[in-house]
């Protein structure tokens, strides 16, 4: 009895896939993953210490 309503259940799930497919919904579809952000510095490198003894900040 028990296998019966399993095949049954199988069965309805098929057909609810199968009518849902006709109208593209896919219940598989993999997660999406969220995208990365990566944050740059637009700072300009420091610049060297040869005569002058200049104070740098890296406020952009």
């Amino acid at each position: 009895m028990q296998a019966l309503i399993e095949l049954l259940a199988g069965f309805i799930a098929m057909l609810a896939a199968a009518a849902l497919a006709q109208f593209g919904v896919d219940l598989s579809t993999p997660p999406r993953h969220d995208r990365e952000v990566h944050r740059v510095n637009d700072c300009s490198p420091a610049p060297t210490e040869a005569l002058l003894s200049v104070k740098h900040t890296n406020d952009c």
